[in-house]
């Protein structure tokens, strides 16, 4: 079912429509750091967690289409050279007082433009993304705070070494 165009797109989402289709960014500087947003419930600031720049699709828009809008509404970067889906999730999670289910992309993309502003977040986004801040591979590793997908640390420090898969690697399905 397309999404209403005339509301947000995380207001149109709804649960029984199926999986959202979303896509992510894992986006890289030219010291190799990952840039991460850091999100809480409207709230409940105390209930954080740190995730990767993307979101829903909007319209008729592609996948590659929404990973470059979506960075740069989240964070003002537009100079990124987007590369090849590196990562498949399905998820599930209770935010903002329903649950969503999503059906993610994670992209890899690279930029030499470190300096970030969200000046195109929805209601609901400024209510819940605190900030954005860039992470080395072994700051992620050592990190206390709750990362999205969970298993981001390792799968950094396997793209980091290895370069990107031959093809999409299936993540396990996280249901919060």
């Amino acid at each position: 079912m397309p999404a209403d165009p005339t509301r947000p797109a995380e207001e149109s989402y709804e649960a029984g429509d199926g999986p959202r289709r979303v896509a992510r960014v894992v986006l890289l500087d030219p010291e190799d750091r990952i840039l991460l947003l850091h999100g809480h419930e409207p709230d409940d600031p105390a209930d954080d967690w740190w995730f990767t720049p993307g979101g829903g699709l909007e319209g008729a828009e592609t996948r590659e289409e929404a990973a470059l809008r979506e960075l740069a509404e989240e964070t003002g970067i537009t100079d990124v050279e987007l590369g090849p889906v590196l990562w498949r999730r399905r998820c599930s999670f209770p935010f903002a007082g329903r649950r969503w289910d999503q059906d993610e992309w994670y992209y890899l993309a690279r930029t030499s433009q470190t300096a970030t502003a969200a000046t195109g977040l929805t209601e609901l986004e400024r209510r819940s993304v605190a900030g954005a801040r860039w992470w080395t591979c072994r700051e992620l590793t050592r990190a206390h705070e709750t990362v999205y997908p969970t298993r981001l640390a390792e799968l950094l420090r396997t793209l980091l070494v290895e370069g990107p898969p031959a093809k999409p690697v299936t993540l396990d399905t996280e249901i919060v």
